[in-house]
């Protein structure tokens, strides 16, 4: 008995030893928690979408072709879902928050927050990828940084419509775009359809924008996001590339920006309209259903919980 007493007290000390102290600073904060967690998981996925951009342009064929930025951008998405996924939603796109808000998913005061901390985080990563690739940018194009023209290396940081895209072609190319990506969306979260299964939102996400990419792409580069867009947009404009980023593709600059917004409210409202209204009651379902459709959740219901607890 008392080499028991002393083996416990021995396993006792021992696990003592192993716990990690809890950080004596740390955020209470909702509101910084998600506007931090919105931030760094824009920011990775723009890193990771971003410099499958460069890699492919400044290598010239030799290190990537457009599926390794379809690739890039699918993959950088996912990565962004694991980093704040259960924080801030993860949206990564002003379209995302604006559809959410409308839709009572998001609180409107939050809107803000989240589109300031996916501007930062964009305008952070297209910083980033400047500087890591600024020799093999400025080795590819001679020094001349230009928006247009066969060395044109403006399109690594924003989208610009193909020479034959009209504004108004343009414009129904991003808003068809953000709607297939919304619509989609709301079938991923939905739980009386087929949602993606507990852990696996990050990966379906992920391929959502993959092939979004494949299919709908080779337009305008789809965009289909408002902040991925402008904050690498007016980076350009800074750092040497000058007021043609606002002037190429007749203006182009303001499609990205309001085309999106729109569509991914058609695109939630068409679902919603055709699929989710007319779902029945869960009393009606079988008790296995109900039970599943009570303990699971999805990362856009975990942030309207959140936001729904800090709104009100």
């Amino acid at each position: 008995m008392k080499d028991l007493v002393q083996s416990v007290e021995l396993e006792v000390s021992q696990r003592k030893r192993l716990q990690v102290s809890q950080p004596k600073v740390w955020l209470k904060n909702e509101l910084f928690r998600v506007g931090l967690a919105e931030s760094l998981c824009t920011y990775v996925m723009m890193v990771l979408g971003l410099g499958s951009v460069a890699q492919v342009v400044t290598g010239q064929g030799v290190f990537g072709e457009y599926l390794s930025i379809n690739l890039g951008f699918g993959l950088g998405v996912a990565m962004g879902v694991h980093v704040g996924g259960k924080v801030s939603g993860a949206h990564m796109n002003a379209a995302v928050s604006f559809t959410m808000c409308t839709f009572g998913r998001l609180g409107w005061k939050m809107l803000p927050l989240y589109v300031f901390a996916q501007l930062l985080g964009s305008f952070l990563a297209a910083g980033t990828i400047y500087a890591v690739y600024y020799e093999a940018i400025y080795d590819y194009c001679g020094g001349n940084l230009t928006v247009t023209g066969v060395k044109a290396t403006a399109g690594i940081f924003a989208t610009y419509p193909a020479p034959y895209l009209s504004l108004l072609a343009g414009f129904i190319d991003q808003v068809f775009g953000t709607a297939m990506l919304l619509l989609c969306l709301m079938a991923l979260s939905d739980q009386k359809n087929k949602p993606a299964a507990a852990g696996s939102e990050p990966v379906a996400v992920g391929l959502l924008v993959l092939l979004i990419g494949i299919s709908l792409g080779s337009n305008s580069g789809y965009a289909i996001n408002p902040t991925r867009d402008i904050a690498p947009r007016v980076f350009t404009a800074i750092a040497g590339w000058g007021a043609d980023v606002f002037r190429s593709g007749n203006g182009w600059w303001w499609v990205p920006l309001v085309a999106p917004p729109i569509g991914g409210v058609l695109g939630a409202a068409l679902y919603r309209v055709l699929v989710e209204m007319h779902h029945p009651p869960l009393s009606e379902q079988d008790g296995g259903l109900v039970e599943e459709f009570e303990e699971e959740t999805t990362p856009l219901e975990k942030q309207g919980n959140i936001c729904a607890n800090i709104c009100v």
